[in-house]
């Protein structure tokens, strides 16, 4: 595959960058349809974004945006870990222009299990700006590397809960709303998505339906963790 730079225009929920990517990035940054985005790719060199567009300043800037991030390696399902979440800001308003996240299987050779929801988490911290850290190859949650592969999924058929098949997997991505999905190729041949809140069970197949990720005691309002035995939620007062 051809590793030549190519200046493309990649869009987040709050603007776009232009930024020079191989066609390897290329791909990755495809969700389907003629854009092109920016979460699926995940932490850009910024030495390689050459402008970028703020939605709220409506506004382009020469450079790249602020790039923050952190390391909540947190388990979204079995087996899959959230390893790192940033964002791209911008500089003069600090609104964000593009949210990435980057997952990795604690065992590589394990299969990934029931999903889990992500639960929010706290603003991610700058990024330092020494070149050293800057410019390490980014990785991406949708295609296979070491700290980011999920194919031990891709390929493996997906059926809904009434047992009608819908689709066969093909990657892990980010929507155009930072949401977790999972990329699929339909049963008429056209790409899809299906949002990971969506997946019950991950096995040889992929079963659709209502996770099964309840906690006794757990609101199912605000969250809120009461006491097991619980009718109400004592932050809310929400029967649980």
């Amino acid at each position: 595959m051809s590793s030549e730079l190519r200046l493309k225009k990649l869009r987040g929920s709050g603007g776009y960058v232009m930024a020079t990517v191989t066609d390897e990035q290329q791909m990755k940054g495809n969700l389907g349809g003629p854009d092109l985005f920016l979460a699926p790719i995940g932490r850009l060199d910024s030495q390689k974004i050459t402008k970028h567009f703020c939605n709220t300043c409506e506004k382009e800037f020469e450079g790249a945006p602020k790039i923050v991030f952190e390391n909540p390696n947190e388990e979204v399902a079995e087996n899959l870990i959230l390893a790192e979440k940033g964002q791209y800001i911008c500089n003069s308003c600090k609104s964000s222009i593009a949210e990435y996240r980057e997952f990795k299987k604690q065992d590589e050779a394990g299969e990934v299990g029931s999903a889990k929801p992500l639960e929010p988490q706290n603003t991610p911290q700058q990024a330092s700006t020494a070149p050293q850290q800057v410019a390490q190859t980014p990785k991406s949650v949708t295609q296979p590397g070491s700290a980011t592969s999920v194919t031990s999924i891709e390929g493996r058929a997906i059926f809904d809960e009434n047992a009608n098949k819908v689709g066969t997997a093909k990657q892990v991505g980010i929507d155009s709303t930072q949401s977790m999905v999972l990329v699929i190729t339909k049963e008429d041949g056209t790409e899809g998505s299906i949002p990971w809140k969506s997946i019950k069970k991950i096995g040889q197949i992929i079963l659709l339906g209502n996770p099964e990720t309840h906690q006794s005691g757990k609101c199912p309002n605000c969250g809120f963790g009461n006491k097991e035995g619980s009718k109400f939620c004592e932050d809310c007062g929400t029967k649980i």
